[in-house]
């Protein structure tokens, strides 16, 4: 990525790589305080199916994946340097070209387009900077707002794990959708590298 313009965000941390309205920087050990805050909101633990660890142990995590180098954590911010939410390529295998999608917007930053641009920039970095071929993403059926973010970045659903989550005491079912290269490529908006 060092054919990447770097920007100043107003927080000074430095930018490294852009959609049409945020950017992302690194996720640091720093951070886990405000991902602490994002995770805890009850209708994020909700949709996502997570329930909030310990502080320190997410303070671990973002320190073992500082380190590991099938995944890569981004925290999504405006041009002004406001945090608005976390994305990830996780599970990256450069053999077979695959790797999972991860996000998360502040409940306070959803509903305005923010996750479609995090989500665009997202594969765009997957697909035209890392040799992917096939990314994935998980979530509940119940899911309407992640499922129309997927949907208009180009994810299609392949199907339904039927009750593969248990979650508040109630089984869910979990949709699984992709995206693959040729379709990415197919998809008719500018790149993260045309803005």
């Amino acid at each position: 990525m060092s054919d990447i313009a770097v920007e100043k965000t107003e927080a000074d941390r430095q930018s490294c790589w852009r959609g049409r309205r945020v950017a992302f920087v690194p996720v640091e050990v720093d951070d886990a305080e405000l991902l602490q805050e994002w995770r805890s909101d009850p209708a994020t633990a909700h949709a996502m199916g997570i329930w909030p660890r310990s502080l320190s142990s997410l303070r671990e995590r973002i320190e073992r994946d500082h380190d590991d180098q099938d995944c890569d954590n981004f925290i999504v911010v405006l041009p002004d340097g406001t945090p608005v939410g976390h994305t990830a390529l996780t599970e990256q295998n450069v053999a077979d070209g695959t790797a999972d999608v991860e996000l998360m917007l502040a409940p306070q930053h959803r509903g305005q387009g923010y996750g479609t641009d995090a989500l665009d920039a997202l594969t765009d970095l997957a697909f035209g900077e890392l040799p992917m071929h096939r990314l994935q993403a998980v979530t509940h059926t119940d899911n309407a707002a992640a499922l129309a973010v997927l949907a208009k970045s180009g994810f299609v659903q392949e199907g339904i794990r039927r009750s593969a989550c248990l979650h508040r005491g109630r089984r869910h079912d979990v949709a699984v959708l992709s995206l693959l290269r040729p379709e990415w490529e197919a998809l008719a908006r500018p790149k993260a590298w045309d803005l």
